[in-house]
């Protein structure tokens, strides 16, 4: 081997640092009342470790940047887009998904939703759900300006927002 030229990178043997671990952060957090205790690499977005770690796919991942509402999940009663938020700041946290919101049966917002026909694709539908039982949480007869403020982070490209507003305003008695 001419002495200029290099080993091929697959017989080189590795730097110091490609042999230490990545390092993780510990987390304990409950998730739709199942607890969980885990070592999360600390780049990890929830979305990704509530996806592909926990098999919890009904949030849904659109733009991965915070703006469409796809990924809203529920962390301590509050909606939060899980895409803008790492796995490892879950620790010590009680989070919500879709498939946490009902035991079987579908809530009063999602039949409201249904019936109203507030349903199309249903790709937003989950981050929907999740937005609207914090709203309802917060206040049970909001107003249409309060359902439309609490969904504005969600993005529907099928344009059901008045059948949305239509839908809880049924169920919350502000009719």
């Amino acid at each position: 081997m001419n002495p200029t030229t290099q080993a091929p990178p697959e017989s080189r043997a590795p730097a110091a640092d490609e042999n230490r671990q990545r390092p993780g952060a510990k987390i304990s957090t409950t998730i739709n009342d199942h607890a969980y205790d885990t070592v999360v690499p600390p780049h990890l977005l929830l979305v990704d470790f509530l996806r592909d770690t926990l098999g919890l796919t009904g949030t849904k991942i659109g733009c991965e940047t915070g703006q469409c509402g796809a990924c809203t999940i529920l962390v301590d009663g509050v909606s939060v887009k899980s895409c803008a938020m790492l796995a490892a700041q879950a620790d010590g946290c009680r989070i919500t998904t879709i498939e946490g919101v009902a035991n079987g049966d579908l809530t009063p917002i999602q039949a409201a939703l249904c019936d109203k026909h507030a349903v199309q694709c249903g790709f937003c539908t989950p981050g929907l759900v999740m937005s609207l039982t914090d709203l309802l949480r917060r206040n049970p007869h909001p107003d249409e300006a309060a359902i439309r403020e609490s969904i504005d982070g969600n993005m529907c490209r099928c344009g059901v927002y008045q059948n949305v507003v239509r839908a809880i305003l049924s169920i919350s008695g502000s009719v």
